[in-house]
């Protein structure tokens, strides 16, 4: 038994079919999020940190990239419900939210995370505690949905989705 994710929520499934549209999904987001990443290359100039520009072009480019990866396996992951959405939405959040967190400090200034990127730059209190949390958030995203996915491809996984 499976997950298959739809904008109306989450409903379960029992097929293969339905499980390689959940990795279209997922490798359709990472497309999307490497755009993004294009785009944010063409307007890096623009933003008042310039280097967390390039970073954030940077971030979207291989966040997509990590997607469409994460898709291409996503088949071989034998995880419980619960736990492959957790690894699913995580994965998603971390990394959109890692792009969009690092275009924030890119636009805002911010040295938060960042010092040697922000040479000399800073931000209002509020905007340096916004992407301080998102960073942390981002990093608590990413950590748990990689350690899901390396459960999920252990080879006791396989064998207990068999039996």
């Amino acid at each position: 038994m499976g997950l298959r994710f739809v904008s109306r929520g989450i409903q379960y499934f029992d097929n293969s079919t339905d499980m390689q549209t959940t990795n279209r999904h997922l490798m359709w987001y990472g497309m999307l999020l490497f755009l993004l990443g294009l785009v944010t290359g063409l307007v890096e100039q623009r933003f008042t940190n310039v280097r967390m520009g390039l970073s954030a072009h940077l971030e979207g480019v291989m966040n997509g990239t990590f997607l469409v990866a994460l898709g291409a396996i996503w088949t071989a992951v034998r995880l419980p419900p619960a736990a492959e959405a957790t690894a699913y939405w995580s994965a998603v959040y971390g990394t959109y939210a890692n792009w969009l967190v690092t275009t924030l400090a890119a636009v805002f200034g911010t040295a938060a995370f960042s010092p040697i990127s922000a040479a000399g730059l800073s931000a209002q209190p509020w905007q340096e505690s916004l992407v301080a949390a998102g960073f942390l958030s981002v990093s608590v995203a990413i950590i748990v949905s990689t350690v899901l996915v390396l459960w999920g491809l252990r080879t006791g996984a396989l064998q207990s989705q068999r039996d």
